[in-house]
């Protein structure tokens, strides 16, 4: 076998340790609380694998982050738009309201504000999340239900917006009405052409 890593291997189990440790102690204490030295205690593997694999407590974050995106559930497939953005808001809905998800990203939003890498690690999950539900809107356009040139893009964070609001700004909860009510007004104005590019 070449390279040094295996799948489902040695090498995969201290990962997923590491960043489940991660995101527990960030959840619990923010960027600030986050020290590689009791990620490794949490996670029970040698201090020196964490420094030596994640250098920095940015460069975890980041990893941890590019997990999340990558195990976050495929985009649903309903056959409409609003059946489809209605899967995507109640899926974000769900990761913020979670008690442990929703304090990792006030914790990684509020870093992310005064720490370059981790803003852009936190840009490249959404850049990810909005790759894996845009062509939702590429297949509403397809079926005529939003005219042509409309911004899947921006269909998305419209989505998703209202209820960071919710979580970040005003308070208000982020329950299943609001994802409902994010979801119909983006298909709303993507059906009257407020997204057309």
């Amino acid at each position: 076998m070449t390279g040094n890593t295996r799948p489902g291997g040695r090498t995969a189990r201290v990962r997923g340790a590491v960043l489940q440790a991660a995101g527990d102690a960030l959840a619990e204490h923010g960027l600030a609380g986050l020290d590689l030295a009791d990620v490794a205690r949490r996670a029970v593997v040698g201090k020196t694998t964490v420094y030596r694999r994640w250098g920095t407590v940015a460069g975890l974050v980041a990893d941890l982050l590019l997990d999340m995106a990558e195990q976050s559930l495929p985009r649903a497939d309903t056959g409409s738009l609003a059946g489809d953005l209605r899967a995507n808001a109640r899926l974000v809905q769900r990761t913020l309201s979670d008690p442990r998800q929703g304090a990792l990203f006030k914790a990684v939003i509020a870093a992310a504000t005064s720490d370059p890498r981790t803003a852009e690690a936190l840009h490249g999950f959404y850049r990810t999340r909005i790759r894996e539900w845009a062509p939702c809107v590429d297949l509403a356009t397809a079926r005529g239900e939003v005219p042509a040139g409309t911004d899947p893009d921006e269909v998305i964070r419209a989505v998703s917006a209202p209820l960071y609001y919710r979580l970040l700004a005003s308070g208000d909860p982020v329950d299943e009405a609001a994802a409902d009510t994010a979801a119909e007004a983006a298909t709303a104005a993507a059906r009257a052409g407020v997204f057309v590019r």
